[in-house]
């Protein structure tokens, strides 16, 4: 998904770079989601569950939609 692909992209290269491992292992967790899931995340339809590991996604998620265009 292309929208899906600039948004972590967009993520990458604007706070990738200063991310802490913590950031970057939680990243790295939402990039192993399916990619229909993550769409849904993104456009707010959806959230993950509520585990504390999916309010960790939960607030990439947010911090990735609120990244400047």
């Amino acid at each position: 998904m292309r929208e899906l692909d600039q948004l972590m992209l967009r993520y990458l290269d604007q706070r990738w770079p200063e991310a802490d491992d913590s950031e970057r292992g939680v990243f790295l967790r939402l990039l192993a989601c399916e990619d229909d899931k993550l769409w849904r995340w993104c456009m707010g339809r959806a959230q993950p569950g509520n585990q504390p590991e999916d309010q960790e996604l939960h607030a990439l998620v947010e911090r990735i939609i609120e990244l400047p265009h």
